[in-house]
């Protein structure tokens, strides 16, 4: 059975899963689902054609699946998706996808969305993604697996950033972050250094961490080299690494370039 507060509204049509609680005035359109487990606190609102699955903890305030801030949007039945155990502060914003874009705004499972932070129109963010207070993530981004985005951080339209990669608060990301490695700055952005510290954590290898900084010499230390001479240098290192094989390709099919 699910706990629906008397002065919550769940519209007709909505589908509300086992042992789902929905607190005082919050409020679930006609075409929302909510998995098992999943609670919203007081004052969430939760519309357009939205699936969310189970055991996620959705904090006050959160608007999900509202419209996305575009003005070539015309009301289209767009969607959000988000996946299990996620966990959802006061004030985010996810709005729902466009036909120009994938048509869905993904989320995936065991992210931690701080307060204030929002996730636009066609973003993916994959998983184990945390995002600290007010990032905003502009329409179209990628943010892969186990990024870590420091406050007030901004990604620009149609980017991507890397998975294991940490940005520092403050940051503003105009082109594709690669993988592994961290960053930080506004006007002036940089890649710092690889996110060692992060990977130990997650049972890198001590040999994949040597490779990867390798990686990192190449791309941001090395003097006189351009990009396409330190991937010369990467792509026989791919051979027999599959993580070096992942960011030779994250750097092959950027559209927009990666930050040097």
């Amino acid at each position: 059975m699910s706990f629906v507060h008397p002065t919550a509204i769940v519209e007709k049509g909505a589908k509300l899963g086992n042992e789902v609680y929905i607190g005082p005035f919050c409020i679930v359109g006609p075409d929302v689902e909510i998995g098992d487990g999943t609670r919203l606190e007081a004052n969430v609102s939760i519309s357009g054609h939205t699936k969310i699955g189970k055991n996620n903890k959705i904090s006050p305030f959160a608007s999900i699946g509202q419209p996305p801030q575009d003005l070539k949007y015309k009301g289209e039945p767009t969607k959000v998706t988000i996946g299990d155990n996620n966990i959802i502060r006061e004030y985010v914003t996810i709005n729902c996808g466009t036909v120009g874009g994938h048509g869905v705004t993904t989320v995936g499972d065991n992210n931690m969305l701080m307060a204030y932070s929002h996730v636009a129109h066609d973003c993916i963010v994959q998983n184990n993604v945390v995002m600290a207070n007010n990032v905003a993530l502009a329409g179209h981004v990628t943010i892969e697996d186990y990024v870590v985005l420091g406050g007030f951080t901004g990604v620009t339209q149609f980017n991507r950033v890397g998975k294991h990669a940490f940005i520092g608060a403050y940051s503003l990301i105009r082109l594709d972050f690669p993988p592994y490695f961290s960053g930080k700055g506004l006007d002036e952005f940089r890649v710092q250094s690889v996110n060692s510290v992060g990977l130990s954590r997650r049972g890198f290898s001590e040999e994949s961490i040597r490779r990867i900084k390798n990686a990192f010499k190449l791309l941001y230390v090395k003097r006189g080299i351009v990009l396409e001479q330190a991937m010369e240098e990467l792509r026989k290192e791919a051979k027999d690494c599959d993580d070096i094989e992942y960011l030779v390709r994250f750097i092959e099919t950027s559209k927009s370039g990666i930050v040097r």
